[in-house]
């Protein structure tokens, strides 16, 4: 009989400390355990936190969870806190995915469309005034990348550079990461820099949406080259992101993106008319461009 009450004794104990364990750890989606997520700084920061939490709340009103938006300080810090589970969704540009799934198992859910396309370049600009009519006159020039893991603002530019048969580490007499697409502009078209690397679509260029501080910006400034074609950045989620939450996030900013005041906030993001379901196997072409220039995934990452 003792052993039984001992016995019992114990389940009761075990029962309630496993219950205090529940209550100490919230429900994801809930204000004490929120919906992670994090957009890369490509363009203006503040810009950035002002339409990301924005959209955060549209977010929060379409699925019933707790959206917490953030902007970290590099695009490798993004990709370092989903592998760590620090970050849930984060808004990836193609190069930075391929890591991120590579490294830690990230998973595309959508991916932007921009133009009607669902694809974009990078370009090469430079000042109208500057003499630089190709690629082959930057030999020895200053040049701004926009971020290590930037597809459109490194990686392909360089792989344009590789086909040129020039060593994109060698063919510059200066290079500097300037941390977003705006940045690398900004340096272009004061003469910090002869040449830059920017996203384009179809469209419009990252340089649309400086005009209203740069009027000029477009008769100052021109592109002298263009890479292939990227598939457009991407909506991804961290490993292990329970399958019904992928679901209702994917369908929520699906609906956002598609409502009025919606399209607005992710035009005001990153310059996106809309998203689309997207796959693992749409980044295989920037895969084989990882391949063609060589790169280590963990140096890139410590890089970015």
């Amino acid at each position: 009989m003792r052993n039984r009450f001992a016995y019992l004794a114990a389940l009761v104990a075990a029962l309630v400390i496993a219950a205090g364990c529940g209550r100490g750890k919230s429900a994801i989606g809930t204000p004490g355990n929120p919906i992670r997520m994090a957009v890369v700084p490509s363009v203006e920061q503040q810009k950035l936190a002002v339409s990301g939490e924005q959209l955060g709340k549209m977010l929060e009103k379409q699925t019933g969870y707790s959206i917490r938006v953030s902007v970290p300080t590099s695009y490798a810090a993004v990709v370092e806190a989903m592998g760590a589970n620090q970050v849930d969704v984060g808004w990836l540009p193609p190069f930075a995915y391929v890591l991120a799934n590579q490294k830690s198992g990230v998973d595309v859910i959508l991916k932007s469309i921009r133009g009607g396309s669902a694809s974009y370049n990078g370009l090469i600009i430079t000042r109208a005034d500057s003499g630089i009519k190709s690629l082959d006159d930057l030999k020895g020039k200053r040049f701004a990348y926009v971020d290590a893991l930037s597809t459109s603002g490194c990686i392909y530019p360089k792989i344009l550079l590789v086909k040129k048969g020039y060593d994109p580490d060698k063919f510059f007499g200066q290079t500097v990461f300037a941390g977003s697409h705006d940045a690398v502009i900004a340096a272009v078209y004061n003469k910090q820099v002869d040449a830059g690397a920017i996203y384009g679509g179809p469209i419009s260029d990252a340089r649309e949406r400086m005009l209203r501080t740069l009027p000029d910006l477009m008769s100052k400034t021109r592109v002298i080259a263009r890479t292939d074609p990227i598939p457009n950045d991407t909506v991804s989620v961290r490993k292990g992101l329970p399958p019904d939450v992928t679901l209702k996030i994917k369908e929520g900013l699906l609906a956002v993106a598609r409502s009025e005041e919606g399209r607005k906030t992710v035009l005001s993001l990153y310059g996106i008319d809309d998203l689309t379901p997207a796959k693992d196997s749409d980044y295989d072409s920037v895969r084989h461009a990882v391949r063609a220039l060589k790169l280590d995934i963990s140096e890139a990452v410590k890089k970015g």
